[in-house]
């Protein structure tokens, strides 16, 4: 292999993503959802997959049809449930109907016309049952599709979360769908990924697998500002009891705050264990009856999310003493008398084992400093731990190790790799080596990390063009991983450097809280030092100094294009740039509220945390990026930037992707976007003609 080949941008469709992670009661088998990309069809497509935790052979793909999410086994292990969006299952649908020979376009339209859903099919669930093979089953029949699902302790019924219209509802749907007008009474009127909102329920069924039947439970509904985002997420109990979140407080949609609630599976005794103070999600049950579940601080949103254990009367706070947040979606779960979960610790995802009196312990230094624990899960049976490493050069797989050495300090041999999903990509091209990097700021020691080609000395080979790669969130950290943006840029000579500014949630809640309402600060000081350091470490050139960013990371190239000079050219991406005109047309209002007020009682901070107002300041050349249905960063917030800084002859370009949300998810979309990035730094990099 030559270590200097540039990776084409043709191969992230050889990327593979790895989503999902589930692994059997008894620790035997493991289950894991990828996402690939078809070249042909231009498109993402999901399938499920298991392979045995002793890595007696590879995984196996059990799904053939496109679409898989949220795998979870059966308590006998013999099952595998699964959520998809696929054509109605045969059982469904064999019967007297158009036969082979008859025109095949004329029953189609026959069809199409009978059928309003015939297009897309909603997401349901759908079963395996490995023990006697076959294809999946599907078991639910939604019209409205299945959000989300949990087994019963016995195995024979599901509760299921799923939309719940009325008639008159139902009818506004069918209108909104055909191009008529979008009517809501509702204060979150959209949520990114969801699009507009409406009034109606979600609400838990109980459904029989034995036969038909399905209930409601006509007490178990859920309620909150981003309902369609966080769900319900029912967990059904060893006791018989079912958990899940909801927000039944007077204006639900002007708070973040959600409880845990449960339920009995015949829709009688709700009851709310929680006190209405706290976005709560993840409930999981211990064996006793007693759950856990992971609350966040809703009035200070950099405050680092908590382990709770209700114990039947009242919540109990495990980790607060740790001050470090739980990992963003990880949730936790319980082994014997402790629960265990991925937390953000000084630039590192790392597993953490909470007792019921609060004491909290590091886990698994055998996961060394060099790559990102990205999934976890535990075995019923509380013998085998399932997960994935992320590594820069090694791609990101699944895992599988015995619990009892989860304290080990080395590398364990229960540790086991069991895929390679990314090998045609790490086998074939020169993928980037990692270091971590602290320097000085304002009195605090700053962390990132420097990506560099294989093949470069950064000592000796320097200096070097740089791409500093800004983290979003603020809410969050970077830690080596598997990326294609990083290899794509490493593979034709870039050094990417990502800084762990201040704001970030892997250092505590005073780390965080630095950056609380003073947008354009914290992070301009640490990126700058950060990239001073690099200079003076000879690895940098400070004439070749470029910049890329998604969400914050697009708001913190704003505001260090109008402060510094630090760019030769910059990148941002899906940000926000006029903080007051994106309270309302953003569906964040309740955390910019939080941080920041109201804009009508406390503009100056909404001004002050706006780049835009300092366009004038701007000489760097920017590419703008959007999403057309963004409605986190919605477009209208690029728009602007990218107005204000052509208005005064600075060289620029708007790039927005019509159906995109505050992601990009089409691969034509994904390698079109580092086309631009390329193109962009090329044309503007002094060193090149």
């Amino acid at each position: 292999m030559n270590d200097r080949t540039e990776i084409p941008l043709e191969a992230f469709y050889d990327l593979t993503r790895i989503t999902d992670l589930a692994i059997a009661p008894d620790g035997e088998r493991l289950a894991f959802t990828a996402t690939e990309y078809d070249e042909t069809d231009d498109e993402a497509l999901s399938s499920l997959f298991v392979v045995p935790t002793d890595g007696s052979r590879e995984p196996h793909r059990l799904t053939t049809v496109a679409g898989a999410s949220d795998p979870a086994w059966g308590p006998s292990g013999e099952r595998l449930a699964f959520l998809a969006a696929r054509e109605t299952d045969v059982d469904r649908r064999v019967g007297r109907r158009r036969r082979s020979g008859d025109d095949s376009s004329e029953a189609d339209a026959e069809t199409d016309e009978n059928d309003t859903t015939a297009d897309e099919p909603n997401r349901q669930v759908w079963l395996f049952d490995l023990d006697r093979g076959g294809d999946a089953r599907q078991v639910t029949d939604r019209e409205d599709g299945v959000a989300e699902f949990d087994w019963s302790p016995a195995g024979d019924r599901l509760v299921v979360a799923a939309r719940d219209p009325t008639d008159e509802q139902r009818a506004a749907l069918e209108r909104r769908r055909e191009g008529g007008p979008i009517e809501t009474t509702r204060l979150q009127h959209k949520v990114d990924g969801s699009g507009w909102t409406d009034e109606v329920n979600t609400s838990l069924f109980v459904v029989d697998l034995e036969g038909d039947g399905i209930e409601r439970l006509d007490d178990a509904f859920g309620g909150g500002a981003f309902q369609d985002m966080a769900g319900l997420t029912p967990r059904w109990g060893p006791t018989g009891r079912i958990a899940f979140t909801s927000c039944r407080l007077e204006r639900p949609d002007d708070t973040l705050i959600r409880d845990v609630y449960t339920i009995d599976p015949d829709g009688e005794g709700l009851e709310r264990l929680t006190d209405g103070e706290l976005w709560c999600h993840a409930p999981r049950w211990r064996a006793d009856g007693t759950l856990g579940y992971v609350g966040k601080d809703t009035e200070d949103w950099y405050r680092p999310a908590v382990i709770y254990f209700h114990d039947g009367e009242d919540s109990h706070a495990l980790t607060a003493s740790l001050d470090r947040t739980v990992a963003f979606e990880s949730g936790l779960a319980w082994i014997d008398d402790a629960a265990y979960a991925l937390v953000g610790d000084e630039a590192r995802t790392r597993l953490v084992r909470a007792d019921l009196e609060g004491t909290v312990e590091r886990l698994f230094e055998a996961q060394g400093n060099d790559r990102a624990l990205a999934h976890f899960d535990v075995s019923a049976d509380g013998t085998t731990a399932a997960l994935v490493f992320s590594h820069p050069q090694a791609g990101a797989d699944v895992h599988s190790v015995a619990v009892d050495d989860l304290t080990a300090d080395d590398e364990p041999t229960s540790l086991r790799r069991l895929s390679r999903v990314n090998a045609e990509l790490t086998d074939e091209y020169p993928m980037p080596e990692v270091r971590r990097v602290e320097w000085e700021s304002d009195d605090w020691t700053i962390d990132g990390l420097v990506y560099r080609p294989p093949d470069t000395d950064l000592e000796d080979d320097g200096p070097h063009p740089v791409v500093v790669a800004i983290h979003g969130g603020p809410l969050s950290y970077d830690e080596p991983e598997f990326r294609f943006d990083h290899a794509a840029l490493t593979s034709r000579g870039y050094v990417v450097f990502r800084p762990n500014y201040r704001g970030g949630s892997s250092r505590g809640a005073a780390f965080a809280e630095v950056l609380d309402g003073q947008r354009g600060t914290a992070e301009v000081d640490d990126i700058v030092a950060g990239v001073e350091s690099l200079v003076d470490r000879g690895w940098a050139d400070p004439d070749r100094v470029f910049g890329y960013g998604f969400s914050y990371g697009g708001i913190a190239q704003g505001h260090l294009v109008t402060q510094t000079d630090l760019l030769a050219a910059a990148a941002p991406e899906h940000g926000i740039y006029d903080l007051r005109s994106s309270f309302g047309t953003a569906d964040t209002h309740n955390l910019t509220e939080a941080e920041f007020g109201l804009p009508w009682e406390n503009p100056d901070a909404y001004d002050d945390a706006s780049a835009v107002l300092d366009a004038d300041a701007i000489e760097t050349p920017l590419l703008v990026m959007a999403g057309g249905e963004d409605w986190r960063c919605p477009p209208s917030q690029s728009e602007q930037l990218y107005v204000a800084v052509r208005k005064q002859g600075v060289d620029a370009k708007l790039v927005v992707y019509p159906d995109e949300h505050h992601t990009i998810g089409d691969p034509d979309r994904a390698i079109h976007r580092l086309e631009q990035l390329l193109k962009w730094y090329e044309t503007h990099d002094p060193a090149r003609e």
